[in-house]
């Protein structure tokens, strides 16, 4: 349902130009923006990095009021509130950081009008203080960013979400616009559902990522090959890294700062202090790698973090997506890097079995699980798969590990029938399962003192698998697991069990292909490496390095993060350009009036010097 449209003496595109700085829209960018300023509902799915901020910060400049966003991190909201100051914008937030008499002056401020965007939590907007508040106020419009969290299906699932029902309730003749880089299709109809939604329009962007090329490594060594790929592919760069538990977190992040690797961990076991300061030098220094848990993440909104790496698989597509969207923000080429093995899928469905959770929860956990999985065990373009699951056709893409180093696959059937009798032989001989070590060591017809001692080397597949390296034995095993042909008995140590689906591999019914990837595909086909100056020449770079300087400055002055005073692709643009005038300074993307008028001198006596 429309509401009544809003005239305003500035049209969208001369206030995109006048205060962002850009030259014109991306994508859906202009019809969202009409439809909120008409006062329609809107709910817009758009990937970290697409634009999504634009899509309600326009439209709360040119609607009468103030725009209430509703953002579930404190960190974000100031970031936000920081940059939109710096475009000479009249923003603000409430949240727990300010004081008493600071946050009775921003309150001072919405009711005098004077506010044009306002960033409160969910668990401030819906108690009755805040909302008798708002009763009293103009209000332009209701952003919810990173509506998935409404979602308790989802990987973010925030029940303060649940209570924003009340904003359709409450004022109805208040447009509302929700916003998230993450929501398959049940995710997208909860949303509607739970934030009343009903009659809003539906914008569904490309969830396309190309800057960001996609690696699924074998584990081996994973701080290794971890180490290794951060020294030959972002040496000195920003990136974050995800791990599953607060001890490797914290392990990792001291062992990278011992190979000389600018590294922090950041997990929920840390106090409050502790985190805030991590996150802040994550933000506001260059080169910085942030270990973490998925505590970690949300709302990130560093344009320049130039590598996401996972050292242990995450639980679901839609987190991995997530989290590998905050590489690469700026369009400049990213990595999402990750290392998987066995344990990956142990750990994982043991979480999933052992929670709590109703039946209904577990079986679509797990269903989300194979799905991740199967994305990690592809042998065709990553991107394709990835895509697919938000219900997107694509095309190979030529930047992910399989289109670069298409991995081999042979027919392992084979192998795979002398595995699955081996496990079966050494239950059968032993009275009980055993581990995939023993069962690998008896298939290579090791002479271990435990295969002596369970007379496992009388056994008729003892030493059958002798010529296959262990490595393989064991990526076929993983294999076998992720497809639910072998099953792991997390409450008796781990071990293997045969399960229904097997027996059509061991009479012959069902083709098993081994995965194997035998090359790396380092350096090859790579885009421009990430930082900008790469792109330049040596004049126009020894510029930008200056630019930066200059901007290092003007932050740690102001107390905000760099690319909140300027994004590094609009220094890059002043550095090859050289824009001799305020004039020519008005054709380079990024400069609004407000930093034309703040910074123009000084970038032109930058580019003179």
């Amino acid at each position: 349902m429309l509401r009544e449209p809003v005239t305003s003496p500035a049209t969208p595109l001369e206030t995109l130009r006048r205060v962002f700085g850009h030259g014109d829209f991306h994508g859906a960018q202009r019809e969202i923006v009409q439809h909120v300023v008409a006062g329609g509902d809107a709910l817009v799915l758009m990937p970290t990095g697409g634009g999504k901020s634009l899509c309600y910060q326009l439209p709360a400049l040119l609607r009468p009021g103030t725009a209430i966003v509703v953002s579930p991190l404190i960190a974000l909201m100031q970031d936000q509130v920081a940059a939109l100051t710096q475009l000479g914008i009249r923003a603000a937030f409430l949240n727990s950081t300010l004081d008493a008499a600071a946050a009775r002056e921003v309150e001072r401020e919405l009711l005098a009008g004077d506010l044009e965007l306002l960033y409160v939590a969910p668990e401030r907007l819906t108690t009755p203080r805040c909302l008798a508040l708002f009763d009293q106020a103009s209000l332009a419009l209701f952003a919810i960013d990173e509506a998935h969290c409404v979602s308790q299906w989802g990987h973010d699932f925030r029940p303060e979400y649940l209570q924003l029902s009340v904003l359709h309730e409450r004022y109805p003749g208040v447009p509302r616009i929700a916003l998230t880089a993450t929501a398959d299709p049940q995710t997208r109809a909860e949303i509607i559902e739970r934030l009343a939604l009903d009659d809003a329009r539906v914008f569904v962007s490309s969830f396309d990522r190309p800057n960001i090329r996609y690696t699924i490594a074998d584990k081996r060594d994973a701080r290794a090959q971890l180490l290794e790929f951060i020294r030959g592919e972002h040496p000195g760069e920003a990136g974050i890294v995800y791990c599953l538990s607060r001890k490797r977190v914290d392990e990792t992040a001291a062992w990278l700062q011992s190979q000389g690797v600018s590294a922090l961990a950041y997990h929920a076991g840390l106090d409050a202090t502790t985190r805030a300061e991590r996150q802040a030098r994550f933000q506001r220094e260059d080169g910085v790698v942030m270990v973490a848990t998925i505590a970690f993440g949300m709302g990130i909104d560093k344009p320049d973090v130039r590598f996401v790496a996972h050292l242990d698989m995450p639980k679901s597509i839609e987190g991995y997506f997530q989290e590998t969207g905050r590489a690469g923000r700026d369009g400049a080429a990213a990595d999402a890097w990750m290392t998987y093995g066995l344990a990956d899928v142990v750990q994982q469905r043991r979480l999933i079995e052992m929670s709590e959770a109703d039946d209904a929860y577990k079986r679509l956990s797990m269903a989300k699980l194979d799905a991740m999985l199967g994305l990690a065990e592809a042998a065709d373009c990553r991107r394709v798969r990835l895509l697919a699951y938000f219900g997107e056709a694509s095309a190979p893409c030529g930047n992910c590990d399989n289109c670069l180093s298409p991995p081999q696959v042979r027919d392992a059937s084979d192998d795979a029938r002398k595995l699955l009798s081996c496990i079966y032989r050494c239950r059968q001989a032993g009275g009980f399962g055993f581990a995939a070590t023993h069962v690998i060591d008896v298939l290579r017809g090791r002479l271990t003192d435990k295969v002596q001692r369970f007379g496992h080397d009388r056994l008729s597949t003892f030493g059958v698998g002798a010529d296959v390296p262990e490595a393989d034995w064991r990526l076929l095993l993983r294999q076998l697991v992720a497809q639910h042909l072998v099953e792991v008995d997390h409450q008796r140590f781990n071990v293997l069990r045969l399960a229904e689906a097997s027996r059509a591999v061991l009479r012959g019914e069902r083709r098993v292909e081994l995965r194997h990837r035998p090359v790396t595909v380092r350096g090859k086909s790579r885009p421009a490496k990430g930082t900008p100056a790469a792109a330049l020449d040596p004049a126009a770079a020894e510029l930008f390095d200056r630019l930066r300087a200059w901007r290092g400055q003007v932050a740690r002055s102001r107390g905000v993060p760099a690319y909140v005073v300027l994004h590094d692709s609009t220094l890059q643009a002043i550095a090859q350009a050289r824009p001799p005038s305020i004039e020519a300074l008005r054709s380079i993307p990024g400069l609004g009036e407000r930093r034309l008028a703040n910074y123009g001198a000084q970038l032109l006596a930058l580019v003179s010097g």
